[in-house]
């Protein structure tokens, strides 16, 4: 569910009252990025643990550990709106009881909600937008956390490519969206991405460069910071080894009553050199000529044409698993797994089709 905080909405009374210590939480670093409408307003690592809420120009602390404003979490932990006072950007808007802080203003630029554009400041966690509010989403060490200016709908940017060049050279990028897909026309650095989402940027000189994609419709990616010096770091040798993402506990070609019919997906993906981008899974169902595929941003089937082919991302570890809302109906199902990498491998696609009487 997208969260968004109606204009003109009264915030709930709170008291004054220091908010009681909560208990012990290893402390977590996580990428956090604050996108506005016209430029980044912060990027960089953050370290917090757990901490109260409190606006630069509000200071009332307000219990933000999970647990509280939609959350789930049994104990107090690090979320990603602790992360965001932990990072001292200054911070204004308006506290609501059911989900947390809403945000009128960031680094003192506007990102309040525009009824024209219906632009507000969304909310993403590791590349998937939030269905609970910053206090009620707990986060882990690497986790990326961003906050952007958008509708909530619109593709997020992504870009790669080397840190370090020799001076007169140029660098080859790559655009993608959140799911590895290479993204065409975006800028990066005065050029253009191509159909494979690759723009060649320079000849550069001597220091630091800070680039980033950009494109109408989407939000701009992460900053790629190339350091251009006389002395180049010797190239990795590169990935060509895809990552195979497997299915547990589901028996090709088994039969299920309603009763018992899987509600956890799950499996695992072979550790990969360079790391693992994204674990996507795909479930599509057809009952009586009807076909339907599950949607991971709205967490329901959705009637669509057989034969689309539509896959989320549930993990980008070796150990993926995804708890479906309810038990599955009555139908043929298909459930795709395929794990892609940091260089951009994407694995053979395994498969298991089962049915629910």
């Amino acid at each position: 569910m997208k969260l968004r905080s109606p204009a003109g909405l009264a915030a709930g009374l709170v008291t004054a009252t220091l908010l009681a210590a909560p208990a012990a939480a290893a402390p977590v670093t996580v990428d956090l990025r604050i996108e506005g409408p016209s430029g980044t307003l912060f990027e960089g690592p953050v370290t917090t643990d757990v901490r109260p809420f409190a606006y630069t120009n509000d200071p009332t602390p307000r219990q933000c550990d999970g647990t509280t404003t939609g959350g789930t979490s049994p104990q107090p932990v690090p979320t990603r709106g602790a992360a965001i006072v932990a990072s001292g950007v200054a911070l204004e808007g308006t506290w609501f009881d059911a989900f947390g802080p809403g945000f009128t203003k960031v680094a003192g630029e506007s990102v309040a909600f525009d009824a024209g554009t219906n632009r507000f400041l969304a909310e993403y966690k590791n590349g998937s937008f939030a269905s609970v509010g910053a206090c009620a989403d707990p986060v882990q060490n690497g986790d990326r956390v961003l906050f952007a200016y958008a509708r909530g709908d619109e593709p997020l940017l992504a870009l790669s490519g080397p840190q370090r060049a020799l001076p007169g050279e140029s660098v080859t990028v790559r655009v993608t969206d959140s799911s590895g897909t290479a993204v065409p026309g975006a800028s990066v650095g005065g050029t253009v991405s191509g159909a494979g989402g690759a723009a060649t940027v320079g000849p550069l000189a001597r220091g630091d460069h800070d680039l980033k994609a950009t494109k109408d419709g989407a939000i701009r990616s992460n900053r790629l910071r190339v350091t251009v010096s006389d002395v180049a770091a010797a190239p990795p040798p590169p990935d060509t080894t895809a990552p195979l993402g497997t299915i547990a506990g589901i028996r090709d070609g088994r039969t299920f009553t309603r009763r018992r019919a899987p509600r956890e997906l799950r499996g695992t993906a072979t550790a990969d050199a360079s790391g693992l981008w994204a674990v996507k899974i795909r479930l599509t169902r057809r009952h009586n000529g009807t076909c339907w595929y599950f949607s991971g941003s709205k967490e329901r089937f959705l009637k669509r044409t057989c034969g689309k082919k539509y896959a989320f991302k549930v993990g980008e570890s070796t150990d993926w698993s995804y708890l479906l809302p309810a038990r599955l109906q009555r139908g043929r199902y298909v459930l795709d797994v395929y794990a892609v990498d940091n260089a951009f491998n994407r694995g053979e696609t395994s498969r298991v089709v089962f049915r629910v009487r």
